[in-house]
């Protein structure tokens, strides 16, 4: 069966960014780290690329030049199951980059993350709609998810 496994393109920063996001996660490790050849195009030695694992996911980090840059087409999702959870990766992850809208965020190396409560999905999914349309209207003003202000939206009368 493929694997499939996100590349993240950096400018120079993939060792940093990489050290960075082994900080945030709690099950995070290095699996690999390759460097540069006499053949190029870096620098022989350099660090052309690190395989790293984020609470299971794997992920290779290029440092490919300044030619690319991460736009928010492309985010990662990580589903929190507790408000706990979303409030200390939500802190670590915007420090330094910058906090969206809905749960969205962008580090300080411009990669999007989406920290997103598990019961959110629930409380889209209500079979009241208009207990579920409460919950889309609260969740529209929030940067950071509160699941306590989105279960008072969705008990609203």
């Amino acid at each position: 069966m493929p694997q499939i496994t996100p590349f993240l393109w950096f400018d120079g920063k993939a060792e940093e960014a990489t050290d960075f996001y082994l900080s945030v996660f709690r099950t995070a490790r290095v699996v690999d780290v390759m460097h540069y050849t006499e053949a190029g195009p870096g620098p022989a030695g350099a660090v052309m690329g690190v395989t790293f694992e984020l609470e299971g996911q794997r992920f290779i980090a290029l440092n490919g030049g300044p030619q690319f840059s991460f736009t928010p087409a492309i985010s990662m999702f990580v589903t929190c199951e507790t408000q706990q959870e979303v409030d200390e990766l939500w802190d670590k992850l915007s420090a330094g980059g910058e906090a969206q809208q809905c749960g969205w965020l962008k580090d300080r190396y411009g990669l999007s993350w989406q920290i997103i409560p598990a019961a959110l999905k629930e409380m889209l999914q209500d079979r009241d709609t208009a207990r579920a349309a409460r919950v889309m209207q609260a969740l529209m003003t929030m940067g950071k998810i509160d699941i306590a202000r989105l279960q008072q939206a969705q008990q609203q009368q």
